[in-house]
């Protein structure tokens, strides 16, 4: 099953591409491995050994490719998780971050290294109505490491 988006996140593993595919795959509703390529007797990794996992959470496609140690995940990409109550926010901060790094303001790394923000699209754009609102979300967020969208939406409604 070949890519059906214009633009597909390829992500960079060390011989764990399948099994971060696995599980995020069992993480996210709607997802599902598409493919498993694996290398060839032409290499240039042991025959056999998985190459390429392209799968989806939820609609959206992604690679996984075991390129080796040369390259690690790191913040500087992450995935914002668009979370509409507290229970999805809950649900995604301790699938996510079982065996990785609980970080400030809704960020969760990952067993794998691959960050994601588990936050409300909806609250962060209404933080940004005004000046004095995303000053009163941005303190709030600084204060939290799991977001807590009644605190914030207090900070939202606060005149």
């Amino acid at each position: 099953m070949g890519l059906k988006q214009a633009i597909t996140p390829y992500l960079w593993f060390d011989g764990t591409a399948e099994e971060a595919a696995r599980f995020y795959v069992a993480v996210f509703p709607n997802s599902r491995i598409l493919t498993v390529a694996r290398y060839s007797e032409l290499g240039p990794g042991p025959e056999g050994r998985v190459m390429v996992v392209l799968f989806e959470l939820d609609g959206m496609q992604f690679g996984a490719i075991n390129g080796g140690p040369v390259f690690k995940l790191s913040e500087a990409t992450s995935f914002l998780i668009d979370c509409k109550t507290q229970e999805e926010i809950d649900f995604y901060w301790e699938k996510l971050g079982a065996g990785g790094l609980y970080q400030p303001c809704g960020w969760v790394k990952d067993r794998f290294g691959l960050s994601w923000q588990v936050n409300s699209s909806d609250l962060v754009e209404k933080a940004h109505a005004d000046p004095a609102t995303s000053r009163r979300v941005m303190e709030a967020m600084m204060q939290m490491t799991k977001i807590d969208l009644a605190v914030l939406r207090k900070a939202v409604e606060a005149a």
